[in-house]
């Protein structure tokens, strides 16, 4: 039998050349779960197939102000593929994305599987080796960003490229909730936030994450990174632009968007 989200789910891989599509409203009600996360299964299952190795997950949806905007009352995840991550101080093909933005977010590095579908921040920061600053670079395969929670959850979480900075550090001695960001776009201010805009806590959001993919049977494993979700808005960028963010504690990382500036 033909599953009933392949072709939403194959629509979406297209929508990947370059052309959005409209939001699948007659395909998902916008919050359905079960078949949003049905339609990125099949997608991750696709990809998997064509080579592409799992490293880790991103977790979406972290504001409360967001989700209310999307009308669920959760985060989101999606899945990070070895392909999607740039080298700090790289470069981003401009041809892989179709409407990008930019969030920092602190990232988290497993030292060991998690496997607890009751698992708690203290349960997380055991099972860490370290945390970076990071930059994620979301896109959307829908049109305009007119997104509803399961347009975004379908779409692997609006998931497209990360960047990790270079000074991991030990938790021990890091303050994540206080933890003050910024994010510039060719030197200028665009964006600033906090830790605790985090779900509360970046170890917070992890802790949610590491009880839903237990929870579904696909427990976080040692050396997957984690990107614990977004410490302020996220500001759309130009061909050409520099992107960088610093956070306290974690110094700073970045990125080039390919091509000259518009």
């Amino acid at each position: 039998m033909t599953d009933p989200f392949d072709a939403a789910a194959r629509r979406l891989r297209q929508a990947y050349a370059g052309t959005p599509i409209p939001p699948m409203r007659e395909a998902l009600d916008p919050t359905d779960i079960d078949a949003a996360y049905a339609v990125q299964a099949i997608n991750t299952r696709f990809w998997a197939t064509e080579g592409r190795r799992i490293v880790g997950r991103k977790i979406g949806l972290t504001s409360v102000a967001v989700q209310k905007q999307l009308g669920v009352d959760r985060p989101d995840f999606g899945v990070l593929f070895d392909d999607m991550r740039i080298d700090n101080g790289g470069v981003l093909p401009r041809d892989r994305v179709i409407q990008p933005k930019a969030e920092a977010e602190v990232a988290l590095i497993l030292a060991r599987d998690i496997n607890d579908a009751d698992a708690t921040p203290e349960v997380v920061a055991a099972a860490t080796r370290g945390a970076l600053a990071a930059i994620e670079i979301v896109d959307s395969r829908i049109a305009d960003w007119k997104i509803t929670f399961a347009d975004t959850v379908a779409d692997n979480g609006s998931s497209a490229f990360f960047v990790l900075g270079d000074e991991e550090r030990p938790l021990d001695g890091l303050d994540l909730e206080t933890c003050k960001m910024q994010l510039t776009i060719d030197e200028e201010i665009v964006s600033t936030g906090i830790g605790s805009a985090c779900l509360g806590h970046p170890l917070q959001a992890a802790a949610w994450l590491a009880r839903t993919m237990a929870a579904r049977g696909e427990p976080l494993r040692a050396g997957d990174v984690v990107l614990t979700g977004a410490l302020g808005p996220m500001v759309a960028f130009s061909p050409g632009a520099r992107v960088t963010a610093s956070i306290d504690g974690l110094g700073s990382v970045g990125f080039t968007c390919e091509g000259a500036p518009t």
